[in-house]
């Protein structure tokens, strides 16, 4: 026996419309063509709507869940809203989520996003943060390198419990500020400095904004000589001088407010801690780290320090290569480093009579400096 389904009930109600176009909400009443399988709404005396069904889809009621609000899968502007859900059996698809149809413009829009950000970070943040850098005050300079040398000595201790030693043996701070004497003697005008040892073993040194240099134990124990240290403190002299850390610092902050638009998770500590890291591996432009070598050759010259210390330097890290840490990585990562090595050497004219910098036993002391 052949059974025939049952044929579904007579739908009719009332409800609410928005055409997208007005402000004001227009009755409506609504029946299902069966045939066509269409919701048939009657607004006024204007044309009747017409929605497939299959093409109707539920919004979620954001006042509650005693409402019904409808709209056409293709269509987001027009709006129905019903006193409650008998209409929801006859709707198909009434959860399921549209068919993207037109990926082209998606792509399109997906790849300008990206190129705008790309532009923000790369192009504009670096442009605002050399117009910036010129109109900070010294005070607030300061402050920034105050808070980011906390900030890196917090983050490099791996306890979390507390910050990593700043080295204070007497007689090694001594011989620093010996070398540090010799080499403001032949900077160009007097540029006062706060120089920091930190007790890690990091083979690293970097500048900080506020005319901050800091060193690591670690390098100062990979050094073979004095000059060697000194070739590297007269590098960073270069890029304080140049004011490459503050414009660092806010070019690393600026992407960071980027960032934190997009993802909403760079803020606080968060920032600040990312920040330090960023200035602790500092990567200058390769325009900024040959200005800074040839600053260091003038200044190892008049100090009576041969440049080719700061080539013997690179050979060094060279031949250590990624297992020195971040400070070798940042070397090794510019491609014109045998040029630099040649530079330095080049810098040192033929038969200069060097001065030690240091006596043996004030080498001593400094390799002792953290003890």
């Amino acid at each position: 026996m052949l059974r025939v389904g049952r044929a579904p009930e007579p739908f009719s109600a009332s409800g609410t419309y928005f055409d997208g176009s007005r402000a004001m909400p227009v009755p409506i009443s609504l029946t299902i063509d069966e045939d066509n399988q269409c919701l048939v709404g009657s607004v006024g005396s204007g044309e009747p709507l017409k929605w497939p069904l299959a093409d109707v889809r539920e919004l979620a009621d954001q006042a509650g869940q005693d409402h019904m609000v409808i709209q056409l899968t293709h269509d987001p502007v027009q709006r129905i809203f019903l006193p409650d859900h008998d209409l929801a059996p006859r709707l198909p698809n009434r959860t399921k989520r549209a068919k993207v149809t037109k990926r082209g413009p998606l792509i399109v829009w997906a790849i300008a996003a990206v190129a705008s950000v790309a532009l923000i970070i790369f192009v504009l943040v670096p442009t605002m943060a050399n117009q910036l850098a010129r109109f900070i005050p010294p005070e607030g300079e300061r402050a920034l390198g105050e808070v980011t040398f906390e900030q890196i000595r917090t983050a490099l201790d791996q306890t979390g419990l507390n910050p990593v030693p700043v080295c204070d043996n007497r007689d090694g701070l001594a011989a620093l500020s010996k070398m540090e004497d010799r080499l403001q003697a032949a900077l160009p005008e007097p540029h006062p400095l706060t120089v920091s040892v930190l007790d890690h073993d990091m083979i690293n040194a970097f500048a900080l904004p506020g005319n901050y240099v800091v060193f690591f134990r670690g390098l100062i124990d990979e050094a073979q000589t004095p000059e060697e240290i000194s070739a590297v403190f007269a590098h960073e002299i270069g890029h304080v001088v140049s004011r490459d850390p503050t414009r660092h610092a806010l070019r690393s902050a600026g992407s960071l407010g980027v960032l934190g638009l997009l993802f909403g998770d760079f803020a606080g500590g968060a920032a600040v801690l990312f920040l330090a890291e960023r200035l602790i591996e500092a990567q200058y432009s390769q325009e900024a780290e040959a200005d800074a070598d040839v600053f260091a050759h003038a200044v190892l010259r008049d100090a009576g320090i041969a440049p080719s210390s700061l080539a013997t330097m690179f050979e060094r890290f060279r031949e250590l290569g990624g297992d020195a840490g971040p400070f070798v990585a940042h070397f090794l990562s510019h491609p014109a480093l045998g040029d630099r090595i040649q530079a330095a050497r080049d810098a040192t004219p033929k038969g200069f009579e060097a001065v030690p910098i240091l006596t043996a036993q004030e080498w001593r002391a400094l390799q002792n400096i953290c003890d």
